[in-house]
């Protein structure tokens, strides 16, 4: 029944058709511009870890020096040749003529080396610089594809060096457009079908998701073209795996909603206004929280993680505003036929306010659990997460090799390995030092003197590889000349003032005693030479610079979130012991999934350890996250609490959202772990991380503990707001049967008296409004919404 002043303000039916019809076409149109990104993100992405640095970082300046030294700005590959034993002359004739083909290659640059064999023999290694600013990826494969074709039989050689690596980090990322996608998509797919039973409403939740992310892409894509972000693979994972996860929770929490006001019997239109004002706010604020946390990464000194922060943003975003347009534009066109063939007819079932009377379903029934045993359920959790955080201890986050960073095969791994048989593990991965020329010979000096250290040499224009050995005698630098006796020793390559030094590293140039020897050899240069003087680099220092950083990061970082979120918390709930309460036991289980997690990857998946940044983004991601799930329940039971109390409140505020909570978790967790069908580390250490501490979060901390704490503090968990002060049996309904209008807004409701039953929860004798109850009316004569019922009950 709807009365004759409500229907005078809807608007008339072309306008109920045409509006919703309007926001589809538009985002429609958008999603189709954006659409065509997916396969362009390559244009504008680069996985060089070096370009990630700071500008301040030594291993940066190097790197943007190193073109003046060397002649060109390339990255070096290596090729590694072995065969059945002692390499033959006719055999080392094929290797030459394979360097002559790879110096054909496009995006090879000139000074290919000849074949360098090993002092054994046994091996040959061919140095091939490849342009920086092309596409290492494609480049490497044809080279690639050249040894393997041009290889007599007997004789096997592999690419290495720090574009080989690149090239199989590239082809690990290429499952990001299609499978990862597609992976998450289907779980999410089927998880919404088992939940909902109904083939229409998940592709109306999906498009929901998909246009969101083509927004998403185009803004990201066009911002990363400009110069304004950095984007590389991982970035682009985590897009696409945050924004279908952060759409599809925003769009079941409206279709919750929905649900509700349809099966109340509204019509399409009224149903629409109803599950949005109701969805607004909490929407609003979880999408709010996670981009405050998430644009705390751009106090990050790492220019990939500061480039996660806005685009990151910009998806969240644009999942908010497709789940509060163009999902109800969509629902208000299609009405209950969304939910064919199972369409809700009748409201969700409400404990009631007598726990000694039965109750029918799950969430009635473990809402009746947590208010009988509040304090047993909330101690024995905490227990439960401490056990689990323990293992935190056990966490190896302070770096990993980069050959370790591709799971499964890698030519470059296996290339690396063949290359330190036979030759300084550090071939192909030098460090280099850039010092004043007259510095040069103690700078040789200290190199030299490094047990770390196989040989230095001076890069040189005037010799035919771009570099000589170097020696010092009598304090002076002694450059050896390449080629017949008579030779002219060559000069150092001068620029800005500078030489360039190149040291070859006894060790694999990502293993931890290669960053032992240039922490070494920094510490000694800075002492002989006085601090700053010289500067060093190469693929190692870049690691070290990294890993240091990140550290810095993670320690900045996480305090800044956490008070961020504490403030918005504190906003949103009017409140200071909710939030501190509700932020404590998120940071509980995000030890606690770190800890778990740490278990695993030593003991069961054997991964050799875990990038610092890992930490800093399971925390931003489960915080931000894990506090979404507590605003959705929490923002309901403020409702609730305002008209029936607060433990009522509680446990009508855990019924109502306990399926769409649930629902949501299971999602966000199945979109996180499609994470772990790309080939990488990093990747596939988040996506445990996090699906294992959603999963926590929806199961435990929001369904038992969160509500069994709050049930056990009861009203001064809203402390100091008003509604810690205000009695909290006072506010009641008015009977069924009173259909007289109120005269004023202060007594708008007479109150029911309430009486206290076992389980202190407070019952009352007449029944809470419905989200629109016909016999609740304002002055005027409409019918009281719940929003405008709560708005009466405030002073």
């Amino acid at each position: 029944m709807t009365s004759p002043h409500h229907a005078n303000r809807r608007p008339s039916g072309w306008l109920r058709i045409g509006i919703p019809a309007l926001l589809v076409l538009v985002w429609l149109a958008v999603g189709s511009i954006g659409g065509p990104y997916f396969g362009k993100v390559d244009e504008v992405s680069s996985n060089d870890r070096s370009s990630f640095l700071p500008e301040s970082a030594d291993a940066t300046q190097v790197n943007e020096r190193l073109a003046g030294f060397l002649g060109g700005d390339s990255i070096p590959a290596v090729v590694v040749v072995t065969g059945d034993g002692e390499l033959s002359d006719d055999d080392i004739a094929d290797v030459q003529a394979l360097a002559d083909d790879i110096a054909e290659v496009e995006g090879v640059q000139e000074d290919v080396s000849p074949p360098i064999p090993s002092e054994d023999g046994e091996a040959v290694q061919i140095f091939v610089p490849i342009d920086a600013s092309g596409e290492v990826g494609p480049t490497v494969e044809e080279i690639r594809s050249l040894v393997s074709e041009d290889l007599p039989a007997g004789l096997e050689g592999w690419v290495t060096g720090p574009a080989g690596f690149t090239a199989d980090l590239v082809e690990g990322f290429l499952g990001i457009d299609g499978l990862l996608l597609g992976v998450a998509l289907i779980a999410v797919f089927l998880i919404l079908v088992i939940v909902y039973r109904s083939p229409l409403l998940p592709v109306l939740v999906l498009l929901t998701s998909i246009f969101a992310l083509c927004v998403a892409l185009l803004t990201g894509w066009w911002l990363a073209y400009a110069g304004i972000v950095v984007l590389n693979g991982q970035v682009q994972g985590i897009l696409f795996i945050l924004v279908i996860g952060a759409a599809t929770d925003y769009a079941l929490l409206y279709v919750a909603r929905f649900r509700e006001s349809i099966a109340t019997g509204m019509s399409k239109w009224d149903a629409t206004l109803s599950a949005w004002r109701g969805a607004f706010e909490p929407i609003l604020a979880s999408g709010g929280t996670v981009i405050a946390g998430l644009l705390c990464l751009l106090l990050s000194d790492l220019a990939t993680n500061r480039a996660l922060g806005p685009i990151a943003s910009i998806g969240i975003a644009f999942s908010m505003l497709s789940a509060l347009t163009f999902l109800p534009a969509l629902l208000a066109l299609c009405g209950r036929a969304a939910f064919w063939p199972f369409i809700p007819k009748e409201p969700i079932a409400m404990i009631p306010d007598d726990l000694t009377q039965p109750v029918k379903g799950l969430w009635p029934r473990q809402a009746r659990f947590v208010a009988r045993h509040a304090r047993i359920v909330w101690i024995a959790c905490t227990i439960v997460l401490l056990a689990g955080a323990v293992g935190i201890t056990q966490l190896k986050a302070d770096g990993v090799p980069t050959s370790d960073l591709v799971l499964g095969s890698s030519e470059a791994r296996d290339g690396q390995e063949v290359l330190a048989e036979h030759f300084p593990a550090g071939s192909g991965s030098p460090v280099y030092v850039i010092v004043p020329e007259e510095e040069l010979a103690d700078a040789v000096g200290v190199l030299a003197a490094s047990d770390g250290i196989e040989s230095v040499s001076v890069a040189s224009e005037d010799s035919p590889t771009g570099q000589a050995q170097v020696t010092v005698e009598d304090g002076e630098p002694v450059l050896t000349a390449v080629g017949p006796p008579g030779t002219p020793a060559p000069a150092p390559t001068v620029s800005a003032g500078d030489v360039l030094v190149i040291g070859t590293l006894t060790d694999a140039a990502d293993s931890v005693a290669a960053e032992d020897t240039v922490r070494d050899l920094r510490a000694d240069l800075d002492e002989t030479l006085g601090a700053g003087v010289a500067v060093v680099g190469g693929e190692t220092a870049t690691d070290i610079d990294t890993n240091d950083t990140s550290t810095r990061d993670r320690t900045v970082i996480i305090p800044v979130i956490l008070a961020v979120i504490l403030i918005i918390l504190m906003l949103l709930l009017r409140s200071i012991l909710a939030p501190v309460l509700l932020i404590g036991t998120v940071i509980l289980s995000f030890a606690t999934a770190l800890g778990v997690s740490a278990l695993v990857f030593n003991e069961v998946l054997g991964f050799p350890g875990a990038d610092p940044a890992v930490p800093l983004y399971g925390f931003v991601f489960l915080v931000a996250l894990g506090v979404d799930y507590n605003i959705f329940l929490m923002s309901r039971v403020r409702e609730e609490s305002l008209v029936h109390g607060t433990r009522p409140g509680i446990l009508r505020g855990l019924v109502a959202t306990g399926g769409v909570i649930t629902s949501a978790g299971l999602v966000l967790a199945a979109t996180f772990a499609a994470l772990g069908v790309i080939p990488i580390l990093f990747l596939a250490q988040i996506a445990f991380i996090v699906a294992f501490g959603v999963l926590l979060d929806t199961f435990i901390v929001r369904s038992l503990l969160v509500p069994a704490l709050s049930y056990d503090i009861g009203k001064a968990i809203w402390w100091p707001s008003k509604l810690w002060r205000r009695d909290a049996g006072a506010l009641a309904g008015t009977g069924s049967n009173s259909a007289s209008p109120t005269p004023s807004r202060a007594g708008a409701l007479a109150a029911a008296a309430p009486a206290t039953v076992p389980g202190g929860v407070v019952a009352h004798d007449a029944p809470m409004p419905a989200e629109t109850d016909p016999e609740l009316v304002a002055g005027d004569g409409h019918p009281l919404t719940r929003e405008e019922y709560r708005r009466t009950l405030e002073p």
